[in-house]
């Protein structure tokens, strides 16, 4: 098989695993995951969310959290801004890169962005436009690639049509978002043949999946095969989705590390740093990891000190 060279592992448990968090971490505790992460040589994390604390309360305090962290030289420090007013926010508190989002449903988009599709990506013109004075980088974010709550099968179609106009709105990359995790390694290569048919380049996708069903990672092996190239995750596997009922954390940090240990692929995170920060978090919201990796790797260090 033709897999990447290297993976660049986009850490997104901060903002898309903490926000789903019934009660909120103090600002000294997310400083602290991400310092944590940052040391285990992750090179992009994003850290936090400015949007309406009345719709991501968890979420409110992102901009000390921004001003608390140590920053490594070399690791890239996001943030999602849905608005002006969220990207003001998002430069004052100096992040590197700034995130955008959208759905592949109308369903999803009015539940979750309380607007349209056309109305959303309408907004984030402004966005785009100012971001590109200050040479700030944007992503995408494409919510329900495979699969809608409300809808249920999506069209590979209509994700390669969103796919290209936030590509051509200026975003530098589109996360493909299996919000649900309903997807399964045949549609997940369907998609892709899908968007590649179609002239995007495989540089500019990333891979977001869920682990609803526990298909994250054959899901991830399919998108590596086609040579995607960066792919989201989420420390001890924390996450969810508040707009659809029962969607589980993203894909582990570890299961994926391990994932690309076992492949040979080059990724610049230190696994013991990783779990590490795991160990943390999982301590400070008093549960159990949900990384298989991280679970089977300590199990086996804890029958060697014995």
């Amino acid at each position: 098989m033709n897999y990447p060279d290297k993976v660049t592992v986009v850490e997104v448990g901060p903002r898309d695993g903490l926000q789903n968090e019934a009660s909120a971490l103090s600002v000294a505790q997310k400083a602290t995951l991400v310092d944590k992460l940052s040391v285990s040589g992750l090179p992009i994390i994003e850290t936090g969310s400015f949007v309406s604390p009345r719709w991501v309360p968890q979420m409110a305090d992102s901009g000390p959290v921004f001003g608390s962290i140590r920053r490594r030289p070399g690791t890239r420090y996001t943030a999602l801004t849905p608005n002006e007013r969220g990207l003001d926010s998002a430069i004052d508190a100096q992040v590197d890169e700034v995130a955008i989002f959208a759905a592949v449903t109308e369903s999803f988009s009015r539940k979750n962005l309380n607007a349209s599709i056309s109305e959303t990506l309408q907004r984030f013109a402004p966005i785009m436009e100012r971001a590109r004075s200050l040479n700030l980088p944007v992503r995408g974010y494409l919510s329900c690639v495979l699969g809608c709550p409300y809808e249920g099968e999506v069209s590979p179609a209509a994700v390669s049509q969103l796919t290209r106009q936030l590509l051509d709105m200026g975003c530098h990359e589109v996360s493909l978002g299996d919000t649900i995790g309903t997807g399964t390694a045949g549609s997940t290569g369907r998609l892709l043949d899908t968007l590649l048919t179609d002239g995007i380049a495989v540089e500019q996708l990333a891979m977001h999946c869920h682990d609803t069903y526990g298909q994250a990672l054959a899901n991830l092996v399919i998108a590596l095969q086609y040579g995607v190239a960066t792919i989201d995750a989420s420390i001890a596997g924390l996450g969810g989705c508040p707009y659809a009922r029962g969607a589980t954390g993203n894909v582990a940090t570890e299961d994926v590390i391990y994932l690309l240990d076992g492949l040979g692929i080059e990724h610049g995170v230190d696994l013991p740093a990783l779990l590490e920060a795991g160990r943390y978090i999982s301590q400070q919201l008093q549960r159990d990891s949900q990384s298989r990796a991280a679970r089977a790797l300590q199990a086996a260090a804890d029958n060697s000190a014995d």
